[in-house]
């Protein structure tokens, strides 16, 4: 019976306890963390897992000397907050903090980073053109391995000219003895006597 007692008080303070289903997470960013631009942002936005308030989200960018870039102008769509940004000036990396505040939930708080790299300034509007030297290519191989190929191929073949040459001189040379071998015969008198 005190078993019983014990396990029912457990279990309705663990029934009694609010437990989140969810717990808000970092769904998204954009730009992604880490990533690498080339074309500066007009905004920043981070998403979560979670609806969010409407009022005490915090969202904030600074750049590679720590100066604010963000205008301020928060804006919290559903699961989303987005922040404009001033024109972009420095390449580096950029810092993106943020808050977000979902009902009933802890406060989901972190950071991340991007690079940007910021397009190199122009000195005069017409670009000055720059005079091109291309080079004949010239092969600064010796090629003894072609050499060495063309002659022995060139060998290969004189002595197979020579194997049939012989060979067929052989086969004439033969040819040439069974022809005597069987004139022979047919001229060779007869010795019997009738």
């Amino acid at each position: 019976m005190k078993k019983l007692g014990i396990m029912a008080a457990v279990a309705a303070l663990f029934l009694a306890t609010p437990v989140s289903a969810y717990a808000n997470s970092l769904a998204s960013t954009s730009p992604a963390s880490g990533a690498v631009l080339v074309v500066a942002p007009n905004a920043v936005s981070v998403v979560g897992t979670s609806p969010l308030q409407t009022d005490g989200n915090q969202l904030s960018v600074l750049d590679p000397k720590g100066t604010a870039v963000d205008d301020g102008s928060i804006t919290v769509d559903g699961t989303s907050v987005v922040v404009g940004l001033k024109p972009l000036t420095s390449a580096g990396v950029y810092t993106v903090s943020y808050t977000l505040l979902a009902n009933g939930e802890a406060p989901l708080q972190g950071s991340f980073t991007f690079l940007y790299n910021a397009p190199a300034d122009m000195s005069s509007a017409t670009p000055t053109p720059v005079p091109t030297v291309t080079k004949a290519h010239v092969s600064t191989g010796t090629g003894h391995g072609a050499v060495i190929f063309v002659i022995f191929i060139f060998l290969a073949g004189c002595a197979m000219a020579a194997f049939l040459f012989w060979y067929g001189r052989t086969l004439l040379r033969q040819t040439q003895k069974k022809k005597r071998k069987a004139t022979k015969k047919k001229s060779a008198p007869s010795t019997r006597k009738e």
